[in-house]
């Protein structure tokens, strides 16, 4: 009669104790503090960049246009092609210019016949005077008419000058070395020495131009931070693409005033381009040195978070464990890191990874993280 009411026990019994054989194994582990992944941090001197947009420009850029009137017979080069000064690029109609060279060639000939004759009256009456023979009003004359001619020639010999160059534009030449664009003048196109038009537009390539902006008050500070020690610092540039321009280039000129408008300054960067991969007009950006900074930190961004106000803080590892949260004085982002004047010390453990599993005063188990080359080094 007593064996069914046992069994029911029997079974309770026999459960209590599997559940505290299993929660056994679970306190154990909730004992144990949680893993977190740190980064150790180590002091760099440090050259901070500001990112600024820009356009390239040609370091040299030249109009052709025609200096004299008539009609184009000849283009002697490629479109998009080199040039180099002095080239005759194009060749206007010479007839009616030869035809005013001849007749200013004709002009000093008259003009030097008149000449020689003035100067022989003058030698003839200059000789009647000697003897007493010519009166000086003859004499006077004579001298009068030499000048004149002698002036006459002068003139004539002017008119020959502006001839001859007026027939050398018909040649219309190349007054800079580099790449020319394309061009609406052919053969045939009727071309005039005002018109607005340029025939065509040289540009020197090989060496460019980026012209950027930065606020005035970037530029207070830079200076007083001690970085016009940086104005001969290389300028690394970024291409439309996103990669990276092979060649570095130097701050060469800064506009002396500061536009009412904006509040910006334009600032002048050189670039050397051998390979003619910039061209006049490409957007870039370019990421020009500001400051140095010594005994700067670099904390990983995932580490910092922000308090209630915006302030930010991170999280450290202290020696026994022990989180602490740490308030962070921050200059400005650095590639994936942010860069860190104070808050932080040589040594210290930030936590980058496992932020949730942590909080101020608990213990954790800091698991170290290594950095990659990459990722340290300053982009400078």
């Amino acid at each position: 009669m007593a064996h069914p009411v046992q069994s029911p026990l029997r079974a309770l019994l026999t459960l209590c104790a599997i559940v505290i054989a299993g929660a056994a194994p679970a306190q154990q582990g909730a004992g144990a503090p949680p893993a977190v992944t740190v980064e150790t941090m180590q002091p760099q001197a440090l050259t901070l960049t500001s990112t600024l947009p820009g356009r390239v420009r040609a370091s040299a850029q030249a109009e052709v246009r025609p200096q004299v009137n008539g009609i184009i017979t000849e283009r002697l080069f490629r479109e998009g092609s080199m040039v180099s000064e002095g080239d005759v690029l194009f060749r206007i109609d010479p007839t009616s210019y030869e035809a005013a060279v001849a007749q200013a060639r004709a002009s000093v000939n008259a003009a030097q016949a008149q000449l020689s004759a003035a100067d022989r009256e003058f030698a003839r009456v200059t000789e009647l005077s000697d003897r007493g023979v010519a009166t000086q009003a003859a004499m006077d004359n004579a001298v009068s008419v030499r000048d004149t001619a002698l002036a006459q020639a002068d003139v004539a010999e002017a008119a020959l000058r502006a001839a001859e160059i007026q027939l050398a534009h018909t040649e219309v030449r190349a007054r800079l070395s580099g790449r020319i664009g394309l061009s609406e003048a052919s053969p045939g196109s009727l071309v005039t020495a005002s018109q607005a038009t340029p025939l065509a537009t040289i540009r020197k390539l090989d060496v460019v131009h980026v012209d950027v902006t930065q606020s005035a008050a970037e530029i207070l500070r830079r200076r007083k931070g001690g970085g016009g020690d940086l104005d001969d610092a290389a300028v690394s540039l970024t291409l439309a693409d996103g990669s990276t321009f092979e060649h570095t280039g130097l701050l060469t000129a800064a506009e002396p005033h500061v536009d009412e408008q904006t509040g910006v300054v334009v600032l002048r960067i050189e670039f050397v381009n051998p390979d003619m991969l910039l061209l006049p007009g490409m957007y870039v950006q370019v990421e020009m040195p500001t400051r140095k900074v010594e005994n700067a930190f670099l904390v990983p961004q995932e580490a910092v978070t922000r308090d209630r106000r915006g302030n930010p803080q991170t999280m450290v590892v202290g020696e026994d464990g022990t989180v602490e949260l740490r308030a962070l004085t921050l200059l400005q982002d650095h590639g994936a890191d942010w860069v860190v004047t104070e808050g932080v010390s040589a040594g210290d453990k930030v936590i980058v990874e496992g932020l949730q599993k942590a909080a101020p005063g608990a213990q954790v188990s800091p698991q170290e993280r290594e950095r990659t080359a990459s990722a340290a080094a300053p982009a400078e």
